[in-house]
């Protein structure tokens, strides 16, 4: 009797995925990379003057929040903020209330002007700020809107290009029958849109936010040129006179580290609470 040779179980080979292992690397190297200024910053809010200047990469010896207290009461931190909060916020509502409705309509009607507008918009965004910042503050200047209200507006008018191009490739997968149902259900233009449509663009709408919110949050310029040293300011410009008054031939980093760090921390935060959202609105926008 003769027996048919059994194949050879062979033992499934240890494969080590040397490409996963060096995408994980990659992205750890760059996340150290993203995340070391921070922790530099973090590291040299705890320390003074001389210690920052002569080990700046070291540790702090005592880990007291006196320079951070300090730091915050010359730069006035608290009014600052607020100030710098209430202007992003009332900016960022405006964009998205004007960004989403102007990109439904541009949808919805289909036409030429439509078209033309929204290239009109697009290529807004490639304009840069300093070809026109004298002759736009001129003309706030002459319309009295050199202030806290014209700045709010001057946001508002910067930052609806990019959300209108957002928006506009997003609203286009919101189904037309949705809108149509909504109509014969009896509801009005407004009902239609904040009650039936603004609700599927949330994931948009909070990219537009954060990335709105972290232009204007840190931004210097406009408001150097909007407020000035006016007895208001917004966190950057209170953080430039300070250094200012400290010394106009050095640099207080003792003042500088404190300060910067205290003034990311509301936009880190921020987007630690949204980032599931952002990160969706950004995946699902590149697809739209």
């Amino acid at each position: 009797m003769i027996r048919a040779a059994s194949p050879e179980v062979r033992k499934p080979a240890l494969r080590l995925p040397g490409g996963r292992i060096a995408a994980y690397a990659a992205l750890i190297l760059l996340a150290l990379c993203t995340l070391f200024p921070l922790l530099f910053l973090f590291v040299n809010s705890f320390k003074d003057q001389g210690a920052i200047v002569a080990q700046p990469m070291a540790l702090p010896k005592e880990w007291s929040f006196a320079y951070i207290s300090s730091a915050l009461t010359q730069i006035h931190f608290v009014q600052a903020a607020l100030i710098t909060a209430g202007i992003t916020i009332l900016s960022v509502g405006l964009i998205v209330f004007c960004s989403s409705l102007l990109s439904w309509m541009l949808v919805r009607n289909n036409s030429l002007s439509s078209r033309i507008l929204l290239l009109v918009l697009t290529a807004a965004m490639l304009v840069p700020f300093q070809s026109l910042m004298y002759p736009l503050i001129h003309q706030f200047e002459s319309f009295g809107l050199k202030n806290i209200p014209g700045l709010i507006l001057m946001y508002g008018g910067f930052g609806l290009g990019m959300s209108v191009f957002l928006y506009h490739g997003f609203i286009r997968s919101v189904p037309l029958a949705l809108e149509e149902a909504a109509l014969i259900d009896g509801a009005s233009i407004g009902s239609l849109f904040f009650r039936v449509v603004f609700p599927l663009v949330q994931p948009i709408t909070v990219t537009v936010i954060i990335l709105n919110a972290l232009w204007i949050w840190n931004d210097y310029l406009l408001p150097f040129l909007v407020l000035g040293n006016a007895e208001y300011k917004t966190l950057t410009l209170e953080l430039y006179y300070a250094k200012m008054l400290a010394g106009q031939f050095s640099n207080p980093w003792e003042l500088i580290f404190p300060a910067v760090f205290g003034s990311i921390i509301p936009i880190v935060v921020l987007y630690l609470f949204l980032q599931k959202y952002f990160i969706k609105g950004v995946t699902e926008g590149a697809v739209k």
